[in-house]
C-alpha cells in the first residue's frame, strides 16, 4: 500500500510538471508574436512613402514637362529634403485648392507650391521654417503708364484665387471693388493679360517674372509697388503631425547647411 502511494505521488508531480511546461509554451509563442508585430509596424514606417501635392502651374516653383514629369524649385528641395532626412516621397499635381484641402484633409502628407506662410494658415497647418522670401509685383503689358497699383483703378486686375496675391489686391481696392478679377491658376490670368480682358496681373514676383522671362515676344514689363509686404514661403503637413514636420524640418535644416539649397536656388533665380 505505501509503495502504491509512492507510485500515485510520483504520477501527480509527474502530471503537474507537463501541466506547468505546456501552459509557459503559448506565453513564449505571444511574446514572439508582438516582437514580430513590433517589427512589422517598424519597417511599415521606414517603407511609408509621403505623398506630396503640389499645383504644377506656378513657375519656376513647379511646373509641368510636357513628358508629364513635374519638376522646379520647390520640387528639386522636396527631393533634397526628402534624401537628406531618409524619407520617400512621390509628388502629385492636383491644382491650389485642392492641394490646400487634401493636407487639411489627411488625404495627402506634404503641400509645396509656393505657399506663403500666413496667420490664418498656421490654423489649418504646421509650417516649416521659410525657405524662400518673395513679394508681390504687377505684371503690365510693356509701355503702360502704369507704376503703382492706385494707378490701376478703374481697371481689371486678375490675380490667382485664394493666394496672397488676391489678399494684395484687396487690400488696395478693397475687397467690393469690382474691376478685381479672381483665376484658379496663373497662367489663365496672364493669358487674359494677353488678351487685354484684363489690365495687370498682381502675382509672386518670381512666378511673374519668369512668365515676362518665357514670353518674350509679349513684351511685358513688371511694376513695384512698395505697399506690398514681404512673404516668406514654407511647406506645409497637417495640424499636428509633428513627427512628419520634425523630419522635414531636419532635412531643411541639412540641405541649407550643406550647400544643396543654394545650389538649387542658383539653378532656378541665379541673375
Amino acid at each position: 500500500m505505501a509503495l502504491l502511494s509512492i507510485i500515485l505521488l510520483f504520477g501527480v508531480i509527474g502530471l503537474i510538471g507537463c501541466g506547468t511546461s505546456t501552459t509557459s509554451q503559448p506565453s513564449e509563442k505571444t511574446d514572439q508574436g508582438q516582437a514580430a508585430d513590433q517589427n512589422a509596424e517598424q519597417t511599415t514606417a521606414e517603407d511609408k512613402t509621403y505623398v506630396v501635392v503640389t499645383n504644377a502651374e506656378f513657375p519656376p516653383f513647379e511646373m509641368t514637362l510636357p513628358s508629364g514629369e513635374i519638376v522646379g524649385f520647390d520640387i528639386d528641395l522636396m527631393n533634397a529634403i526628402a534624401e537628406a532626412s531618409g524619407i520617400k516621397i512621390k509628388i502629385q499635381h492636383t491644382g491650389w485648392e485642392a492641394m490646400l484641402k487634401a493636407v487639411e484633409n489627411g488625404n495627402a502628407d506634404i503641400g509645396a507650391s509656393g505657399i506663403t506662410i500666413r496667420d490664418d494658415r498656421k490654423e489649418m497647418y504646421d509650417f516649416t521654417d521659410p525657405y524662400f522670401e518673395a513679394t508681390q509685383l504687377i505684371l503690365l503689358p510693356e509701355g503702360s503708364n502704369i507704376s503703382s497699383a492706385k494707378d490701376l483703378e478703374g481697371k481689371n486686375v486678375g490675380f490667382q484665387s485664394g493666394t496672397t496675391g488676391e489678399t494684395a489686391a484687396q487690400n488696395i481696392f478693397g475687397k467690393d471693388y469690382k474691376g478685381l478679377k479672381g483665376y484658379a491658376d496663373l497662367p489663365t490670368a496672364v493669358n487674359d493679360l494677353f488678351t487685354g480682358r484684363i489690365a495687370a496681373v498682381i502675382g509672386d514676383n518670381a512666378v511673374v517674372a519668369e512668365f515676362v522671362k518665357q514670353n518674350p515676344d509679349k513684351k511685358l514689363q513688371l511694376v513695384k509697388d512698395e505697399a506690398f509686404e514681404k512673404e516668406y514661403y514654407g511647406f506645409i503637413v497637417k495640424k499636428g503631425n509633428q513627427e512628419l514636420l520634425s523630419k522635414l524640418q531636419d532635412g531643411l535644416k541639412k540641405i541649407k547647411e550643406n550647400g544643396t539649397y543654394q545650389e538649387i536656388y542658383n539653378k532656378y533665380f541665379a541673375e
